[in-house]
Protein backbone atom coordinates (compact mmCIF):
# COMPACT_ATOMS: atom_id res chain seq x y z
CA UNK A 1 0.00 0.00 0.00
CA UNK A 2 1.63 3.64 -0.50
CA UNK A 3 0.58 6.89 -2.20
CA UNK A 4 0.01 10.03 -0.22
CA UNK A 5 -1.17 9.45 2.69
CA UNK A 6 -0.94 11.27 5.88
CA UNK A 7 0.68 9.86 8.34
CA UNK A 8 -2.11 10.82 11.17
CA UNK A 9 -4.85 8.66 9.45
CA UNK A 10 -5.91 5.69 11.27
CA UNK A 11 -6.61 2.39 8.81
CA UNK A 12 -8.24 -0.42 9.83
CA UNK A 13 -5.49 -3.30 8.38
CA UNK A 14 -8.56 -4.68 6.24
CA UNK A 15 -9.07 -1.52 4.38
CA UNK A 16 -8.05 -1.63 0.72
CA UNK A 17 -6.17 1.31 -0.58
CA UNK A 18 -5.06 1.55 -3.87
CA UNK A 19 -1.87 3.23 -5.13
CA UNK A 20 -1.94 6.87 -6.17
CA UNK A 21 -4.93 7.57 -3.23
CA UNK A 22 -4.66 10.37 -1.22
CA UNK A 23 -5.56 10.47 2.47
CA UNK A 24 -6.04 13.67 4.38
CA UNK A 25 -5.34 14.39 8.35
CA UNK A 26 -6.77 12.37 10.61
CA UNK A 27 -8.88 10.50 8.26
CA UNK A 28 -10.52 7.74 9.86
CA UNK A 29 -11.03 4.46 7.45
CA UNK A 30 -12.87 1.63 8.54
CA UNK A 31 -12.76 -2.28 8.45
CA UNK A 32 -13.42 -3.57 4.69
CA UNK A 33 -13.60 0.09 3.31
CA UNK A 34 -12.09 0.20 -0.69
CA UNK A 35 -10.43 3.23 -1.40
CA UNK A 36 -9.42 3.42 -5.70
CA UNK A 37 -6.32 5.07 -7.00
CA UNK A 38 -7.97 8.28 -8.35
CA UNK A 39 -9.34 9.06 -5.13
CA UNK A 40 -8.64 11.99 -2.61
CA UNK A 41 -10.25 12.74 0.98
CA UNK A 42 -9.61 15.70 2.69
CA UNK A 43 -8.88 15.76 6.33
CA UNK A 44 -10.94 14.38 8.90
CA UNK A 45 -13.03 12.10 6.31
CA UNK A 46 -14.48 9.19 7.83
CA UNK A 47 -15.44 5.87 6.13
CA UNK A 48 -17.34 3.84 8.84
CA UNK A 49 -16.52 0.57 7.34
CA UNK A 50 -17.63 -1.38 4.04
CA UNK A 51 -17.60 1.82 2.14
CA UNK A 52 -16.71 1.78 -1.62
CA UNK A 53 -15.15 5.27 -3.11
CA UNK A 54 -14.33 4.35 -6.50
CA UNK A 55 -13.63 6.71 -9.75
CA UNK A 56 -12.16 10.08 -9.83
CA UNK A 57 -13.73 11.18 -7.02
CA UNK A 58 -12.50 13.69 -4.39
CA UNK A 59 -14.48 14.69 -0.91
CA UNK A 60 -14.31 17.66 1.33
CA UNK A 61 -13.16 17.96 5.00
CA UNK A 62 -14.91 16.26 7.57
CA UNK A 63 -17.10 14.47 5.58
CA UNK A 64 -18.70 11.09 6.93
CA UNK A 65 -19.80 8.18 4.93
CA UNK A 66 -21.83 5.36 6.71
CA UNK A 67 -21.57 1.52 5.70
CA UNK A 68 -22.40 0.47 2.37
CA UNK A 69 -22.36 3.33 1.11
CA UNK A 70 -20.74 3.62 -2.97
CA UNK A 71 -19.55 6.64 -4.09
CA UNK A 72 -18.02 7.23 -7.46
CA UNK A 73 -18.65 4.94 -9.27
CA UNK A 74 -19.70 4.46 -13.02
CA UNK A 75 -22.98 6.28 -14.33
CA UNK A 76 -25.72 4.30 -15.10
CA UNK A 77 -25.91 5.65 -18.82
CA UNK A 78 -25.33 3.10 -21.58
CA UNK A 79 -23.39 5.93 -23.89
CA UNK A 80 -21.17 5.69 -20.65
CA UNK A 81 -18.21 4.39 -22.27
CA UNK A 82 -14.99 4.24 -19.28
CA UNK A 83 -14.09 7.79 -19.91
CA UNK A 84 -12.71 10.17 -17.33
CA UNK A 85 -15.60 12.14 -15.85
CA UNK A 86 -15.70 13.11 -11.70
CA UNK A 87 -17.46 12.71 -8.54
CA UNK A 88 -16.84 16.27 -6.11
CA UNK A 89 -18.12 16.38 -2.69
CA UNK A 90 -17.87 19.04 -0.51
CA UNK A 91 -17.24 19.79 3.13
CA UNK A 92 -19.32 18.66 6.54
CA UNK A 93 -21.43 16.05 4.46
CA UNK A 94 -23.28 13.14 6.24
CA UNK A 95 -23.92 10.31 3.30
CA UNK A 96 -25.92 7.20 5.16
CA UNK A 97 -26.06 3.76 4.81
CA UNK A 98 -26.68 2.42 0.98
CA UNK A 99 -26.49 5.71 -0.70
CA UNK A 100 -24.98 5.87 -4.19
CA UNK A 101 -23.44 8.99 -6.15
CA UNK A 102 -22.64 8.32 -9.31
CA UNK A 103 -20.21 10.15 -11.49
CA UNK A 104 -20.52 12.15 -14.65
CA UNK A 105 -21.51 11.65 -18.49
CA UNK A 106 -19.25 13.44 -21.09
CA UNK A 107 -22.59 14.52 -22.48
CA UNK A 108 -23.61 16.01 -19.60
CA UNK A 109 -20.30 17.89 -18.66
CA UNK A 110 -18.52 15.33 -17.07
CA UNK A 111 -19.06 15.77 -13.31
CA UNK A 112 -21.65 14.95 -10.27
CA UNK A 113 -21.29 17.83 -7.96
CA UNK A 114 -22.34 17.99 -3.96
CA UNK A 115 -21.71 21.67 -1.73
CA UNK A 116 -21.00 21.75 2.19
CA UNK A 117 -23.31 20.59 5.05
CA UNK A 118 -25.83 17.89 3.49
CA UNK A 119 -27.73 15.20 4.28
CA UNK A 120 -28.17 12.23 2.35
CA UNK A 121 -30.36 9.57 4.27
CA UNK A 122 -30.58 5.58 3.85
CA UNK A 123 -30.78 4.84 0.31
CA UNK A 124 -30.38 8.05 -1.25
CA UNK A 125 -29.39 7.79 -5.23
CA UNK A 126 -27.63 10.46 -6.70
CA UNK A 127 -27.06 10.07 -11.05
CA UNK A 128 -24.83 11.48 -12.85
CA UNK A 129 -24.12 14.74 -13.67
CA UNK A 130 -26.49 16.23 -11.19
CA UNK A 131 -25.48 19.57 -9.54
CA UNK A 132 -26.51 19.52 -5.48
CA UNK A 133 -25.86 22.87 -3.70
CA UNK A 134 -25.19 23.06 0.38
CA UNK A 135 -27.25 22.21 3.57
CA UNK A 136 -30.22 20.05 0.91
CA UNK A 137 -31.41 17.78 2.95
CA UNK A 138 -32.43 13.89 1.55
CA UNK A 139 -34.74 11.65 3.33
CA UNK A 140 -34.83 7.77 3.21
CA UNK A 141 -35.14 6.26 0.04
CA UNK A 142 -34.97 9.82 -2.75
CA UNK A 143 -33.98 8.59 -6.04
CA UNK A 144 -32.10 11.85 -8.26
CA UNK A 145 -32.49 10.81 -11.85
CA UNK A 146 -29.23 12.59 -14.24
CA UNK A 147 -28.57 15.95 -14.58
CA UNK A 148 -30.77 17.45 -11.62
CA UNK A 149 -30.05 20.78 -10.25
CA UNK A 150 -30.84 21.48 -6.77
CA UNK A 151 -30.19 24.52 -4.93
CA UNK A 152 -29.12 25.87 -1.49
CA UNK A 153 -31.48 24.58 1.48
CA UNK A 154 -33.90 22.43 -0.68
CA UNK A 155 -35.86 19.32 1.69
CA UNK A 156 -36.90 16.12 -0.39
CA UNK A 157 -38.81 13.88 1.79
CA UNK A 158 -39.02 10.51 1.59
CA UNK A 159 -39.07 8.02 -1.55
CA UNK A 160 -39.73 11.09 -3.82
CA UNK A 161 -38.43 10.73 -6.97
CA UNK A 162 -36.90 13.70 -9.64
CA UNK A 163 -37.12 13.10 -12.99
CA UNK A 164 -34.09 13.83 -14.81
CA UNK A 165 -33.03 17.62 -15.93
CA UNK A 166 -35.70 19.43 -13.47
CA UNK A 167 -34.13 22.24 -11.45
CA UNK A 168 -35.57 22.45 -7.74
CA UNK A 169 -34.90 26.17 -6.13
CA UNK A 170 -33.79 27.40 -3.10
CA UNK A 171 -35.05 26.48 -0.41
CA UNK A 172 -38.20 24.32 -1.48
CA UNK A 173 -39.44 21.21 -0.21
CA UNK A 174 -40.58 17.99 -1.91
CA UNK A 175 -43.36 16.20 0.01
CA UNK A 176 -42.81 12.42 0.71
CA UNK A 177 -43.29 10.23 -2.17
CA UNK A 178 -44.16 12.87 -4.96
CA UNK A 179 -42.61 12.40 -8.57
CA UNK A 180 -41.29 15.62 -9.56
CA UNK A 181 -41.33 16.01 -13.58
CA UNK A 182 -41.17 19.88 -13.59
CA UNK A 183 -38.89 22.35 -12.31
CA UNK A 184 -39.89 23.44 -8.23
CA UNK A 185 -39.44 27.49 -7.65
CA UNK A 186 -37.06 28.77 -4.85
CA UNK A 187 -39.19 28.43 -1.65
CA UNK A 188 -42.07 26.29 -3.12
CA UNK A 189 -43.75 23.36 -1.71
CA UNK A 190 -44.64 20.57 -3.89
CA UNK A 191 -47.30 17.55 -2.64
CA UNK A 192 -48.96 14.69 -3.87
CA UNK A 193 -48.26 11.37 -6.02
CA UNK A 194 -47.42 13.12 -9.46
CA UNK A 195 -45.63 16.47 -7.95
CA UNK A 196 -48.05 19.86 -7.97
CA UNK A 197 -47.19 23.32 -6.85
CA UNK A 198 -48.59 23.64 -3.06
CA UNK A 199 -47.96 26.79 -2.01
CA UNK A 200 -44.75 28.38 -1.03
CA UNK A 201 -41.99 26.27 1.89
CA UNK A 202 -43.58 28.84 4.61
CA UNK A 203 -42.23 26.65 7.56
CA UNK A 204 -39.08 26.58 6.12
CA UNK A 205 -38.51 30.12 5.42
CA UNK A 206 -39.87 30.76 9.24
CA UNK A 207 -37.26 28.66 10.37
CA UNK A 208 -34.29 30.25 8.88
CA UNK A 209 -35.21 33.60 10.28
CA UNK A 210 -36.80 35.14 7.16
CA UNK A 211 -38.08 38.66 7.97
CA UNK A 212 -42.30 38.76 7.75
CA UNK A 213 -42.44 41.41 5.27
CA UNK A 214 -40.13 39.48 2.67
CA UNK A 215 -42.27 36.64 3.64
CA UNK A 216 -45.22 38.77 2.90
CA UNK A 217 -43.78 39.92 -0.23
CA UNK A 218 -43.17 36.60 -1.80
CA UNK A 219 -46.68 35.23 -1.10
CA UNK A 220 -48.20 38.48 -3.00
CA UNK A 221 -45.48 37.50 -5.66
CA UNK A 222 -46.23 33.65 -5.55
CA UNK A 223 -50.66 34.94 -5.92
CA UNK A 224 -49.74 36.94 -9.34
CA UNK A 225 -47.80 34.55 -10.79
CA UNK A 226 -49.92 31.37 -9.77
CA UNK A 227 -53.90 32.79 -9.19
CA UNK A 228 -54.17 35.34 -12.00
CA UNK A 229 -54.70 35.12 -15.95
CA UNK A 230 -51.97 34.95 -18.05
CA UNK A 231 -49.05 33.29 -19.58
CA UNK A 232 -46.51 32.65 -16.06
CA UNK A 233 -42.73 33.66 -18.36
CA UNK A 234 -45.09 37.19 -19.40
CA UNK A 235 -46.52 37.58 -16.08
CA UNK A 236 -42.40 37.01 -14.36
CA UNK A 237 -41.30 39.18 -16.63
CA UNK A 238 -43.84 42.15 -15.44
CA UNK A 239 -42.90 41.47 -12.35
CA UNK A 240 -39.40 41.28 -12.72
CA UNK A 241 -39.75 44.92 -14.32
CA UNK A 242 -40.92 46.68 -10.78
CA UNK A 243 -39.01 47.03 -7.72
CA UNK A 244 -38.85 43.28 -5.67
CA UNK A 245 -36.77 41.83 -2.79
CA UNK A 246 -33.76 39.33 -3.24
CA UNK A 247 -36.42 36.07 -2.42
CA UNK A 248 -38.78 37.83 -4.42
CA UNK A 249 -35.83 38.30 -7.49
CA UNK A 250 -34.68 34.77 -6.98
CA UNK A 251 -37.97 33.19 -7.89
CA UNK A 252 -38.58 35.18 -10.93
CA UNK A 253 -34.59 34.74 -12.08
CA UNK A 254 -35.37 31.14 -11.56
CA UNK A 255 -38.71 31.37 -13.83
CA UNK A 256 -37.46 33.70 -16.85
CA UNK A 257 -34.00 31.66 -16.86
CA UNK A 258 -33.16 28.58 -19.93
CA UNK A 259 -34.49 25.33 -18.47
CA UNK A 260 -35.25 22.25 -20.53
CA UNK A 261 -38.51 21.73 -18.20
CA UNK A 262 -41.78 23.41 -17.78
CA UNK A 263 -42.57 24.36 -13.99
CA UNK A 264 -44.69 22.33 -11.14
CA UNK A 265 -47.69 24.48 -10.93
CA UNK A 266 -50.97 24.58 -8.47
CA UNK A 267 -53.02 21.52 -9.80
Amino acid sequence: MSGQIDETARIHPSAIIEDGATIGAHCRIGPYCVIGSDVTLGAGVILDSHVVVSGWTSIGDETRIWPFASIGSAPQDLKYKGERTEVRIGKNNMIREYVTVNSGTDGGGGLTRMGDGNLLMMHVHLAHDCDVGDNVIFANGVQVAGHVQIANDAVIGSMAGLHQFIRVGQGAMIGAGSMVVYDVIPFGTVNSPRGVLAGLNLIGLKRRGVDKDDINGLRRAYKELFTTDGALLEKARHLAEGDTTPLVEEVLNFLISDSDRSFCTPE
